[in-house]
C-alpha cells in the first residue's frame, strides 16, 4: 500500500505526529496522493504494530499529550526496499473517460458543458500546482538538499505537463464539437 510507504518516507525525514503528517501530505504529495487523517492514524498504528514505527508519547502543558512517530531501522530498510522495485503503472482508471465513452448519446450541447467543466475543473487543479513551489520552503529549511528537492519537484513537473495536455485535449474537443468536426483525428476516419 503505498500510504504506508509515503508515511515511512515522510519519517524518515525527521519524527512527526498524525497532525504533521497530514500537513505534509497536504502541502507536498496532495496532486497526487491524498490521505485522510483517519487514514493517516490507522496506517500509522498498523505500522506501530509492524515494528516498522515507534510511537512517543509527548506531554503537553495547554493539550492532549502529542504522539510523535519515528521510523525504526526495520522500516528504514523496508521503504528503502519499496523504493527500489520498479514500477508498473496503475491501473488506468478513469470515470471522467468513461462518460466521454458514452458521451456520443448526448447531444453537442450537453457534451459541450460537460466539457466546459471539466476544463474549469483541470484549469483550477493546475493554478493549485503553479502554487506549490512557494509552499515548498518548509521542506527546504527541513531537509536542506538540492538533489532531494530535485526529485519533489519531478511529481510538480508531472502534474503540471499532464494538467496541460488534459487542457490542450479538451481545447481541442470542444473546438471540434463546436465545428461539427467528427473527424478520428488518431487515424484520420471520420466524417463532418
Amino acid at each position: 500500500m503505498t500510504l504506508e510507504f509515503a508515511i515511512l518516507g515522510f519519517l524518515n525525514y525527521s519524527p512527526l505526529s498524525g497532525y504533521d503528517l497530514k500537513k505534509i501530505f497536504d502541502n507536498s504529495v496532495r496532486h497526487f496522493w491524498q490521505a485522510d487523517q483517519s487514514q493517516i492514524y490507522r496506517t500509522l498504528a498498523k505500522l506501530s504494530e509492524q515494528g516498522m514505527v515507534t510511537v512517543e508519547k509527548v506531554e503537553q502543558a495547554t493539550r492532549p499529550d502529542r504522539k510523535v512517530y519515528s521510523i525504526t531501522d526495520s522500516g528504514r530498510q523496508e521503504f528503502r526496499r519499496w523504493l527500489t522495485i520498479p514500477v508498473a503503472g496503475d491501473s488506468p482508471r478513469s470515470t471522467p473517460l468513461v462518460q466521454v465513452f458514452f458521451s456520443g448519446q448526448l447531444s453537442d450541447e450537453e457534451v459541450l458543458t460537460f466539457f466546459e467543466g471539466g476544463r474549469a475543473q483541470i484549469q483550477a487543479l493546475l493554478d493549485v500546482y503553479t502554487q506549490v513551489p512557494p509552499n515548498v520552503e518548509f521542506y527546504r529549511q527541513r531537509i536542506n538538499n538540492r538533489r532531494e528537492e530535485f526529485f519533489w519537484f519531478l511529481t510538480l513537473e508531472n502534474g503540471i505537463m499532464t494538467m496541460q495536455a488534459t487542457l490542450d485535449w479538451m481545447d481541442s474537443v470542444i473546438e471540434r464539437i463546436k465545428n461539427k468536426d467528427y473527424t478520428n483525428r488518431l487515424f484520420g476516419e471520420g466524417k463532418k
